[in-house]
């Protein structure tokens, strides 16, 4: 059974679409793995609210950003911000900047219509 389900936000989408099909179906093999088992190789806590989803394939490391709404009561959801094919060690700072913005105008937008 599923622990979460991943919504994939426009960024996330269109990163995965500009991939070639055997990566694209490896990253989505391994966030669906997530879903299922915990496996910090899979998927991690980076920096505050912001996860990252990773996969390894064909020697090119690929990270999809991520953070958890646990609002609903039936269901958690992880929305997968936007992806980057990582090149260093670490992870570029504005990558964990540009994931916790949106979360935080995902959180506003949807508190604005909820009319809290």
């Amino acid at each position: 059974m599923d622990k979460f389900k991943i919504i994939f936000l426009k960024e996330a989408r269109e990163f995965l679409l500009d991939l070639d099909e055997k990566s694209r179906h490896k990253i989505i093999f391994n966030m669906d793995k997530a879903k299922i088992k915990n496996d910090k190789e899979l998927f991690k806590k980076l920096q505050g609210e912001i996860w990252e989803f990773r996969t390894m394939h064909n020697k090119t490391f690929y990270r999809i950003f991520a953070f958890w709404d646990k609002t609903e009561k039936e269901e958690t959801f992880v929305l997968a911000t936007h992806g980057i094919v990582k090149k260093t060690r670490k992870i570029p700072d504005k990558e964990i900047g540009k994931a916790e913005k949106i979360r935080l105008d995902y959180f506003k937008y949807k508190n604005e219509e909820n009319g809290k």
